[in-house]
C-alpha cells in the first residue's frame, strides 16, 4: 500500500527559497521578510564571512519546511487548546 506523502520543495538555493516564499510556503509576511533579512545580513556581513546570510536562508529553509510538515498546523493548534486552558485553570474557571 502506497502512501501520499507529497516531496518537500528544493532548497538547495537561494532562488529556491525564493521560488518557495512566491508560491506561498513559508509564513505569511515571508516573502518579504526574507529579502529584508538577506539584504541586512548582506550588509553586515564582511566580505570572507557569510555566517549571517547563512543563517537567515537556513531559517527561512527550515520555516518552509515547517510550513509543508502536516502535521504541524496539528501541533500548532495542541498548543494553543493547552495555553487557554491553562490560562482558564489559572482564573479558576
Amino acid at each position: 500500500m502506497e502512501t501520499n506523502v507529497s516531496s518537500p520543495v528544493p532548497l538547495r538555493t537561494i532562488g529556491d527559497v525564493r521560488a518557495a516564499l512566491l508560491v506561498g510556503h513559508g509564513f505569511p509576511g515571508d516573502k518579504d521578510a526574507f529579502e529584508t533579512d538577506l539584504e541586512r545580513a548582506l550588509e553586515a556581513s564582511a566580505e570572507a564571512d557569510l555566517k549571517a546570510v547563512a543563517t537567515v536562508i537556513v531559517d527561512y529553509r527550515g520555516r518552509i519546511r515547517l510550513h509543508q510538515d502536516p502535521d504541524f498546523d496539528v501541533s500548532v493548534q495542541e498548543g494553543i487548546d493547552l495555553t487557554m486552558r491553562l490560562k482558564r485553570e489559572a482564573r479558576g474557571e
